[in-house]
């Protein structure tokens, strides 16, 4: 009787070989930048007619175009065709500095959840809007993205309670954000 050997296929890689692998493409990922390797979550289901209106900023990662800003705000309005209009302002400098407004268009790229945007201020360049946390009766929002480099907590109020402003920062952590990166913006 001839005894078979179970080695591995050579198309297989050997443990210290796939050890190896596993590890370069750690590195990649980390110098590209990817340092995430979990996907974010977002909420179970944005009512867009619901999200509608005026938002107040209350703290974000910092970010240069909003650099100086104060007072930030952001309108949303549906459009008949799915879209939404958006108008972000802000005062520069002071809360009696000029004021700042910039004008988009997002666009649902997930009708399952209404919860991921492509935002759109200069064509022909797109950037994510991922509502991550919702109030459920739409009282504050938390807005990221998957490369965690931007954040926005959102009021519908220019303040939010301690103990609502709290549970969204202890929260941060589980969605691989930094709480400590957190800029509070200054609101009437």
């Amino acid at each position: 009787m001839q005894s078979r050997s179970l080695a591995i296929p050579a198309r297989f890689p050997s443990r210290p070989a796939t050890q190896l692998l596993s590890a370069a493409c750690l590195a990649l990922a980390s110098l590209a930048g990817c340092s995430n390797p979990l996907p974010l979550a977002v909420v179970d289901r944005v009512e867009l007619t619901r999200y509608m209106g005026r938002w107040y900023e209350i703290a974000k990662y910092p970010t240069r175009f909003e650099k100086g800003c104060h007072g930030a705000t952001a309108d949303y309005t549906l459009r008949p065709d799915g879209k939404v209009d958006v108008v972000n302002r802000c005062r520069k400098g002071s809360m009696t500095g000029k004021e700042d407004v910039a004008k988009g268009v997002a666009r649902p790229v997930d009708s399952q959840t209404n919860a991921k945007f492509k935002v759109m201020f200069q064509w022909p360049f797109e950037g994510d809007y991922w509502v991550i946390d919702l109030d459920p009766e739409y009282r504050w929002a938390v807005v990221g993205e998957p490369s965690r480099k931007y954040l926005w907590i959102l009021s519908r109020t220019p303040t939010m309670s301690e103990p609502d402003y709290n549970g969204i920062v202890s929260r941060l952590p589980a969605k691989s954000y930094d709480p400590a990166r957190l800029e509070k913006m200054a609101q009437q």
